[in-house]
């Protein structure tokens, strides 16, 4: 039970077991402000809530998912360097026909992935049966891991950033609707700006009433010096009516039976257009605010994501560390040893009860 199993397992270790070779990378995720590597998620749970898994958790995660075995098998062809000593080695080789699944268990098995939840470091162990392609898959992994990181921090700026988008999109929306509204007022009633349109009447007005007075004060002194049949005070009198009755004229514009350019109502139409001035004044300052707070947090965006950075680089193996033929061999022993002991005590037990 012991020494046969330990001799066929020594006998399998030192002659159809092939030596492999380990390359390592180590690397963790950091900020450009050169921060220590902390919550990547940090900015996207602020505004979706409830989660507490830091990029490094994730990135852990995926490390040891069928996601990146598919990734790098498509890079590298993971499949046939795990399988080169296929049937030869069938214990610590991969079988070719397996599925993605096996393909997977055989990858935890030949890429030992470390994680130390303090310093928020991951150290990469991978073991291959040429230098040349322990470290292919060193360095692909690595690549694979930076595209997701790349990606996950696209991610989380586009989030970022979507209610803002939104926001300014909506205001550019508005502020088009109530230029084309303005627009629409100005070719309806062929008036530009009736606030302007305003100022001259206004103006043609206080002319008016300006030059009433001066005829007014002409009669009075034509009066002193000549009678009221005189040709020049019936003229200056006349003067005087038509000047009124220009006034009373001007006037009439500015009540609420007025009409304006288009035949509408003058004072309606002053009410419409003063409307969709302020509407276009608000949209005008709400679109510039969106669009600053647009700005800024793309801006924050920018200077909050990540990047992979490795602190032990991927290098060719000069020596083979796989499989570890004593300790392997140590193990099998101490276990069957075990097993070994507890029959027989189970054995003494049943021996003695009868």
């Amino acid at each position: 039970m012991v020494i046969v199993p330990t001799a066929i397992s020594a006998w399998y270790l030192w002659t159809r077991a092939v030596d492999q070779y380990v390359s390592t990378v180590g690397f963790s995720i950091r900020k450009e402000d050169s921060a220590p590597s902390i919550d990547f998620l940090g900015g996207l749970t602020q505004f979706a809530g409830g989660s507490t898994a830091s990029d490094t958790d994730i990135l852990y995660d995926f490390l040891q998912s069928e996601d990146i075995v598919a990734r790098i098998d498509a890079a590298v062809d993971l499949r046939g360097k795990f399988s080169k000593e296929w049937p030869n080695d069938p214990i610590f080789a991969y079988d070719p026909n397996g599925t993605i699944e096996n393909l997977t268990r055989h990858w935890k098995r030949q890429v030992d992935v470390l994680y130390d939840t303090t310093t928020r470091l991951i150290t990469l162990r991978v073991s291959a049966y040429t230098p040349e392609d322990a470290l292919a898959i060193a360095n692909a992994t690595f690549e694979e891991s930076s595209r997701t990181i790349n990606r996950l921090s696209d991610v989380a700026r586009d989030d970022a950033t979507r209610f803002t988008r939104n926001e300014l999109a909506r205001a550019q929306e508005k502020l088009t609707t109530a230029r084309q509204a303005l627009t629409a007022f100005r070719m309806r009633t062929q008036i530009v700006d009736p606030t302007a349109d305003l100022e001259g009447q206004m103006g043609i007005l206080n002319s008016l009433q300006a030059a009433l007075a001066e005829t007014l004060i002409e009669l009075d002194t034509l009066r002193e010096n000549a009678t009221d049949r005189d040709q020049r005070v019936i003229q200056t009198e006349k003067k005087v009516d038509a000047i009124r009755n220009r006034i009373s004229e001007e006037r009439e514009k500015f009540s609420a039976s007025s009409e304006g350019p288009g035949g509408e109502n003058y004072a309606e139409l002053m009410a419409e257009y003063e409307k969709l001035s302020s509407d276009m004044l608000f949209d005008q300052t709400a679109y510039r605010s969106a669009r600053a707070a647009h700005d800024i947090a793309q801006a924050e965006a920018q200077r909050q994501s990540r990047y992979l950075a490795a602190h032990i680089e991927p290098k060719l193996a000069e020596a083979s560390l796989v499989p570890n033929r004593p300790y392997l061999l140590a193990c099998v022993f101490g276990a069957l040893l075990l097993g070994w002991s507890v029959m027989l005590l189970i054995y003494y037990s049943v021996r003695d009860r009868r």
